[in-house]
């Protein structure tokens, strides 16, 4: 399994943030923020949209370094993704990520 795949199946190389991030693009990080900050209803700035990989080493954004249950539970349990968790069929938490991304659960079946 490629390094950039997220605990949760999602493509790091996609994410906006990381996009933002490795090509230093303010203009992707003030859309990113204003796109986040409104499906979230929350504050979130340009200078919050910096990331190299939730499984990488580096700047993670505060949702994915802090907030992230998913993230949370996998690194609790040593495991390199869901896709090595044996509760990955009955897990609510990734569950909503697979059902709106079902690219997800092929990354994580790898």
């Amino acid at each position: 399994m490629r390094n950039m795949i997220a605990y949760c199946g999602l493509d790091c190389e996609t994410c906006d943030a990381y996009l933002a991030t490795i090509n230093d693009d303010q203009a992707l990080r003030e859309k990113t923020a204003k796109l986040w900050a409104e499906l979230n209803n929350a504050p979130i700035l340009p200078e919050h949209i910096n990331c190299q990989g939730c499984r990488m080493d580096g700047i993670k954004t505060v949702f994915c370094d802090n907030l992230c249950d998913i993230r949370q539970c996998a690194l609790k349990k040593g495991l390199a993704t869901c896709g090595d968790c044996s509760d990955i069929d009955h897990c609510q938490a990734v569950a909503t990520i697979i059902s709106t991304n079902p690219e997800a659960l092929k990354n994580l079946r790898g």
